[in-house]
């Protein structure tokens, strides 16, 4: 095997999860005429090209994605053994690349993140938030964080912290000038932030009270879908926003904003960190697995 080859593979494999060039590019640390250039030399020692090019998009030929599939594995495991070896030494370093909900990540990156950075200052943590089901491993992930009720069964999972909930908050002057909704029917008389999911849809505000569940489709001016800035509207007065308990409650506590209907606001299930069976995990993979466990599986929102 050639001694450029498994860098050659690495740029494959980088090309066909990120779907294009240049993202693959910036992630690897190369040019990306670097990386074409590698992949098109693997491409001609093998005889068959991997890539259908486009000027707007890159995928995989037929070929292509066969020889992903099969190659993905035996690349994973050449660089955890690699990690492995690195891990030999004193301090744990190298990457850490997490995958989470961004809901998740605010919730652990006061808790664990940032302590565990500075206890292990030699280990960088690439952290990536996306609001759908991703497969870690065939994302290149070492560790996932999600719900507990959405971790795949194939998954090793550590629990973070106890029940969350979603609260509805106003400021303090948006209530007094609109009243107080006492039942969620009551939020169709009042401007309400909506909010977009990552597959297009307007989340229905959830609610449940004595085993009855109700949808609600709100109604207001704004439709987002950063919830930093459905924070920033609600603390000015424009209207009631559904938030994660630990992203407003620094706010609920200094009477900014106050929670309403909050006999109708369920308890959630708690957060999981997730990963897969590993052989050679490497020094920083192990030194933050238990570190999590010796919090005790506390987050910012337990």
């Amino acid at each position: 095997m050639a001694q450029h080859s498994l860098t050659e593979l690495d740029a494959v494999l980088m090309v066909a999860r990120r779907g294009k060039f240049r993202a693959a590019a910036v992630e690897l640390g190369v040019s990306t005429t670097a990386l074409s250039n590698a992949i098109g030399k693997l491409e001609q020692a093998l005889g068959v090209r991997l890539f259908n090019r486009t000027t707007r998009s890159v995928s995989l030929t037929e070929a292509g994605q066969r020889f992903v599939d099969q190659v993905a594995p035996a690349v994973r495991e050449i660089h955890e053994a690699m990690e492995a070896a690195r891990s030999q030494q004193a301090a744990p370093s190298g990457t850490l690349r997490i995958n989470a909900f961004p809901t998740a990540a605010r919730e652990i990156f006061a808790s664990l993140i940032l302590p565990f950075q500075r206890l292990h200052p030699q280990v960088h943590i690439d952290i990536v938030t996306e609001g759908r089901l991703v497969d870690i491993v065939a994302g290149g992930f070492d560790l996932g964080v999600r719900s507990a009720d959405r971790v795949p069964a194939d998954m090793i999972a550590v629990p973070l912290g106890g029940a969350r909930r979603n609260v509805v908050v106003g400021s303090p002057s948006y209530l007094q000038a609109r009243g107080t909704p006492k039942v969620p029917q009551d939020l169709a008389a009042h401007a309400c932030l909506r909010v977009r999911l990552p597959n297009g849809a307007i989340h229905r505000w959830p609610f449940e009270k004595d085993g009855q569940v109700i949808h609600v489709d709100v109604d207001g001016g704004l439709t987002l879908d950063e919830a930093s800035l459905a924070r920033t509207a609600a603390l000015a007065s424009v209207g009631l926003i559904l938030a994660m308990e630990s992203d407003v409650r620094e706010d609920i506590e200094a009477r900014r904003l106050v929670t309403v209907l909050d006999d109708w606001t369920p308890t959630l299930p708690p957060l999981s960190i997730y990963y897969p069976s590993r052989r050679n995990p490497t020094a920083a993979f192990k030194a933050f697995i238990d570190f999590v466990r010796r919090q005790g599986g506390s987050t910012g929102g337990g």
